[in-house]
């Protein structure tokens, strides 16, 4: 351990000794949190702690993944359980029930399931069945505004045993034996990655984080970034010393307020701690990183319309060769990164790359991060080892469909991946299984749909944004998504023509074929996927001019731009 770290450490347990002999209460107040009144709370809370003159402690944390419960609260006595409780708002916080001892502070119902309050782990919750947090470690339970939380919780540890006695070649060893492979939707294997950006002679060499997250139902990158971002940090540090680079870029999207705040404040902090910029820790090795915003362009999260919008220019994809591990941003060698990916190896190089390997499937280790919505009992953010399968996760974490409906399909991986039918709920969380199923997990996003969904109408739904979002450089992407919409709003106005049905496969295998980027060569996807498991929804549409849910009236307003 070097004497740098030494120092920190020791000033992480002090902080964490004050912390601990006081009255604690925790507010979520990640995204999720604040959407549904964690922001009034929190106040509520830290007014009434005022008034006690400092003797109870008030902090934010991230989100602990049971969306579906937020605001949640939860108290903790000096040496004593925490005690949680759910869908807490300012007018159920009163002076009244604030004694000094804190008992019956908050006279609210619990969570309602088995093991609150009273239960420090949550292992008892339902939706906590079947999760192995590595990523998510500390989401929920560590103030992301406070290093010295992140340090106390074993933060850093990995960095700090790189630099004293790891070489690059050894941590790239253990990420190769992990077999991680990213997070951000291609399932590329890191190492090789990695190993790309070795290559390259210069030492001007730079790690891009891709915090872009545009897709509908994933915000995994967000809560990570909310929850712990210090764990982004020091896997970016990691990546940098392994491949020689000298520069980190986090990449968010413009807009997402509390990720960006969260982030800059944690590198300010490393910066201030010395985990970032010149001799980190003593070391030799220096690193220097930074934020940069994108706007609302979903097509920037590919990874060289990425690169365009850090230099200020428009987001739309490069033509390769080049690749970015030659030339990247700015003409430099450049690797981009998930932010889920990167969260991976602070963990991996601490606990060794055959430990990761040993969670998940042979070609799929590690966990997955996966975000739950739609028509589901739990919505929130789980994280749980790749090999489970799809029921255990939407029927053990989610709770399944509510008020008693059936289960109909599932949207995963973004609006670029596919839509499975519920009789593919057994199939395992699996790059390549997934993909034999005609899906991908992509982002990790999961919508959940119920009987009264028209499978046509949410396929013109996600075509649409397809569309939407195109940034219009090669026309097989802009004119293709334009058309299948065109193909999918006549069947939903029941007015489709002889021919659309085979015109859909013509339009969307030339996107697939001749498109420069993701989004055009994977736009068809959720076409192709709901034409092979609902192909009689689309018929009676076509030939029996109705909806066999009801869900399409035959009145549908196109858009102006679409019907040109």
């Amino acid at each position: 351990m070097t004497e740098a770290y030494k120092r920190l450490v020791h000033d992480a347990h002090q902080s964490q000794l004050v912390l601990d002999s006081k009255p604690r209460i925790r507010v979520g107040t990640a995204i999720c949190g604040q959407a549904a009144g964690a922001l009034e709370v929190f106040d509520s809370l830290r007014n009434l702690s005022d008034s006690k003159s400092g003797n109870i402690i008030v902090s934010e944390v991230g989100c602990i993944g049971l969306c579906y419960a937020e605001p949640i609260v939860d108290i903790q006595y000096p040496g004593g359980p925490r005690v949680f409780y759910a869908r807490v708002t300012p007018e159920t916080i009163t002076p009244l029930n604030f004694p000094h001892d804190l008992k019956g502070i908050l006279p609210l119902a619990t969570l309602g399931e088995p093991g609150l309050p009273g239960v420090p782990d949550l292992t008892n919750l339902p939706m906590m069945k079947y999760q192995v947090r590595i990523a998510l470690r500390n989401a929920g339970h560590i103030d992301p505004g406070d290093l010295n939380q992140y340090i106390a919780s074993g933060g850093y540890q990995a960095l700090d045993k790189a630099l004293s006695g790891m070489s690059p070649e050894e941590i790239q060893e253990e990420v190769a034996s992990s077999r991680l492979r990213g997070r951000g939707g291609a399932a590329f294997p890191t190492s090789t990655k990695w190993r790309f950006l070795t290559g390259s002679p210069t030492s001007n060499k730079y790690i891009l984080c891709n915090a872009e997250e545009g897709d509908p139902g994933a915000f995994n990158d967000k809560g990570i970034l909310e929850s712990d971002p210090h764990t982004l940090i020091e896997g970016m540090i990691l990546a940098g010393y392994a491949t020689g680079a000298s520069l980190g870029i986090v990449f968010i999207r413009h807009g997402h307020r509390s990720p960006i705040e969260r982030t800059q404040r944690a590198l300010d902090q490393a910066y201030e701690a010395g985990l970032l910029g010149a001799n980190i820790l003593g070391s030799s090795f220096s690193f220097e990183a930074e934020v940069s915003l994108v706007g609302e362009s979903y097509v920037s999260g590919e990874e060289t319309a990425l690169m365009e919008a850090v230099e200020g220019k428009r987001a739309m994809p490069r033509f390769r060769p080049p690749f970015p591990a030659a030339v990247g941003v700015w003409g430099k060698p450049s690797n981009i990164n998930n932010i889920k990916t990167l969260s991976y190896i602070p963990e991996i190089v601490s606990k060794g790359g055959e430990w990761f390997a040993s969670i998940g499937t042979e070609k799929s280790t590690g966990t997955a991060i996966l975000c739950l919505s739609g028509n589901i009992q739990r919505p929130g953010m789980v994280e749980v080892p790749m090999g489970i399968s799809l029921r255990d996760v939407i029927e053990g974490n989610g709770g399944g469909v509510p008020d008693g409906s059936d289960l109909k399909l599932l949207q995963t991986g973004g609006p670029l991946g596919g839509v499975l039918t519920n009789k593919k709920l057994d199939i395992p969380l699996d790059f390549d299984a997934m993909a034999q199923a005609g899906a991908i997990l992509g982002s990790g996003g999961i919508i959940i749909a119920d009987n009264t969904t028209c499978t046509v109408d949410l396929t013109r739904l996600l075509v649409a944004f397809c569309q939407y979002e195109s940034c219009g450089k090669c026309f097989p992407c802009r004119l293709g998504t334009t058309h299948l919409l065109e193909i999918l709003e006549r069947m939903c106005r029941f007015e489709s023509r002889s021919g659309d049905w085979d015109l859909l496969d013509v339009v969307g295998k030339g996107m697939a074929s001749a498109s420069l980027c993701g989004h055009g060569q994977l736009g068809y996807n959720p076409v192709q996927s709901a034409k092979d498991y609902f192909s009689q929804e689309f018929i009676a549409h076509m030939e029996d001019k109705r909806c066999t849910t009801g869900g399409c009236t035959g009145y549908f307003i196109t858009p102006e731009r679409s019907r040109r």
